[in-house]
């Protein structure tokens, strides 16, 4: 079900035809800090869950 090689390179050349080689590394910076700034925000939220989880399991146990 995964893109295999030939794909990610038919992706790749279609890509440098669009925006050029110029500005490919530009998109690539900003997608790869987009993608930080998600997986950042995203374990913030599990963190969060997870602290509410054992707050919750902590009041249980005290009853």
């Amino acid at each position: 079900m995964g893109a295999g090689i030939p794909s990610l390179i038919l992706i790749a050349v279609v890509a440098l035809l669009i925006f050029g080689p110029k500005k490919l590394p530009e998109i690539g910076k900003a997608f790869g800090s987009s993608l930080r700034e998600f997986k950042n925000a995203t374990k913030g939220l599990v963190d969060d869950e997870n602290d509410d989880k054992n707050k919750i399991d902590n009041k249980v146990d005290d009853k």
